[in-house]
């Protein structure tokens, strides 16, 4: 009889204080994204761009395509996995129905295509602030994260080498 009566007070609390450490950890990470806004403000924040060595006026031309694609690319990273979640749920339901689970997949794949796409058009944009060593060191390390160390790997001949310069 006594738990029905103090039940309603300890969920109250229960939720007060989750609210009070989800406010505190939001407010802890607005600090941090402000300061961290702050150390490079003007600068270039993005690791891989120090890392090539662009200059002042080559990031301001990047950093709002950058901006632009990581917007696009987190929302579609975000529907695919929704998609990805609503897939595992339609083929671990009680009666699977095929048709349902191929127009998810199709849903998914028009996604993946669309991110290649996103990826593609940002790298074409990005090559033209680039000089053409910032574009050789760019693809070079997409080369090597990918597991394409080169034209020869690409078409399929494991062992040549292109000797033409990119």
């Amino acid at each position: 009889m006594v738990w029905k009566k103090i039940a309603p007070l300890v969920v109250v609390f229960s939720v007060a204080l989750n609210i009070a450490l989800i406010g505190t950890w939001a407010a802890r990470a607005a600090r941090v994204q402000h300061a961290s806004d702050e150390a490079y403000a003007g600068e270039v924040w993005c690791p891989l761009h120090r890392r090539l060595g662009v200059s002042p006026e080559q990031w301001r031309r990047i950093e709002p395509q950058l901006d632009a694609f990581r917007r696009e690319s987190q929302a579609l990273r975000a529907e695919m996995n929704l998609l990805r979640a609503q897939l595992v749920d339609l083929i671990a339901g009680d009666r699977p129905d095929h048709e349902t689970i191929t127009a998810t997949q199709e849903e998914i794949r028009a996604r993946q295509r669309r991110m290649q796409e996103l990826v593609v058009e940002h790298l074409l944009a990005e090559k033209e602030t680039l000089t053409a060593e910032q574009q050789r060191e760019l693809f070079d390390m997409i080369r090597r994260r990918s597991g394409c160390q080169g034209p020869a790997l690409m078409w399929g001949n494991a062992g040549e080498t292109s000797q033409e310069e990119p």
